[in-house]
């Protein structure tokens, strides 16, 4: 069987991806995948990922008649015929799209020529490419029960399957995870965090919080800056009395996630899909420029009591000092906040979403 998969170029589009393509690789060797992606501004690194990847051109449009758009709409153009050619050279029995603008044309040829087709949503609102996708494709995989509203009309294509998470991304001793980054069994462990590319905005505010923190010296830090923050961030630290690991990018995420008590990120769908496998106490703030994805995505876990939403426009150091000073001091309430995320159903995603694509296939 062949199967091909395509994807956007963030990180919250390619890690559910990755790990549907690995999932399916373990329940069937024999299975032929190919990863398709836009050629520009992919945001994860892809290194020996075994299985073969071809790339089209695809980059957003807006509305808007200027050079860069309308360079934009001629390369959608050669991106759909990119998009033939691998149909009719790969000959796919079904195609798996994870949403974007690249999706589009892969699964409208799909469903042109006959080919079963899949859609994932990670987030709460789908975004533009699935909405219209969601018209024409054979099945819609969701990852949150509220999403089954913004697909009115198409309600018996619907799965919950949940957002696939990375298979390394696994529980291990808080002590091990500890260990890892050379910190103590007694500190207040912060892990900080602002999506694949890191945040400005929660990266300089973060700082400043901690700087005039009461309690500076009862906590350790855990901050993935972004390579932008990267410098900047790691001068600054260097004046602050306290242990602070900071990375660009960590490939070892489940150890920052084992050893944390409190996590301060952003929304995207595949970090709130981790945190809630970990069930982290959390500080969000969601990005405020991704037509209302990222703040509905908090929602789901402020709404069960699971974490504290903090908009964008609202963030500043004394805001986040009082919070993180609040939390640190009151353990009762960061044990309540964990014990929350059991008012959320779980699910198998990796599995659900494989299952659902192998069915429509067969």
């Amino acid at each position: 069987m062949r199967v091909l998969v395509i994807t956007g170029a963030s990180g919250g589009h390619i890690f559910p991806a990755l790990e549907f393509l690995e999932t399916l690789k373990a329940r069937d060797k024999n299975i032929r995948a190919l990863l398709v992606l836009p050629e520009r501004n992919i945001t994860v690194p892809l290194e020996n990922l075994g299985y073969q990847v071809n790339y089209i051109s695809i980059s957003p449009i807006k509305l808007s008649l200027d050079f860069k758009n309308i360079m934009a709409i001629l390369g959608f153009i050669k991106g759909f015929f990119q998009s033939l050619v691998i149909i009719l050279s790969f000959k796919p029995a079904i195609v798996v799209a994870f949403g974007s603008l690249a999706s589009i044309p892969m699964v409208s040829l799909a469903r042109v020529f006959g080919i079963k087709n899949l859609i994932h949503e990670q987030n709460v609102i789908p975004g533009r490419a699935n909405r219209f996708l969601g018209k024409i494709t054979n099945k819609i995989a969701i990852s949150f029960p509220q999403t089954r509203d913004y697909f009115k009309g198409h309600q018996q294509k619907i799965a919950l399957t949940g957002n696939p998470i990375r298979k390394q991304l696994k529980r291990c001793d808080r002590n091990k995870a500890l260990e890892f980054f050379g910190f103590s069994d007694y500190k207040f462990t912060i892990l900080v965090m602002g999506g694949s590319q890191g945040s400005h905005n929660i990266n300089t505010a973060f700082l400043k919080a901690i700087s005039t923190i009461s309690d500076i010296e009862k906590i350790q830090i855990i901050h993935l800056t972004g390579s932008r923050d990267y410098d900047l961030l790691k001068r600054s630290y260097q004046t602050l009395n306290v242990n602070a690991k900071l990375f660009s990018f960590l490939e070892s995420m489940h150890y920052a996630y084992s050893a944390c008590d409190l996590v301060l990120s952003r929304a995207g769908a595949t970090t709130i899909a981790e945190i809630m496998y970990f069930k982290l106490p959390a500080i969000i703030v969601p990005y405020p420029y991704a037509r209302r994805h990222q703040s509905s995505n908090a929602q789901v876990l402020e709404s069960k009591g699971c974490a504290i939403r903090i908009e964008d426009h609202k963030l500043h150091s004394g805001i986040l000092r009082q919070t993180i000073d609040e939390l640190i001091n009151d353990h009762q309430r960061l044990g309540v906040m964990r014990l929350s995320y059991d008012g959320i159903s779980r699910l198998n995603a990796n599995i659900l979403l494989v299952e659902e694509a192998l069915s429509l296939a067969t």
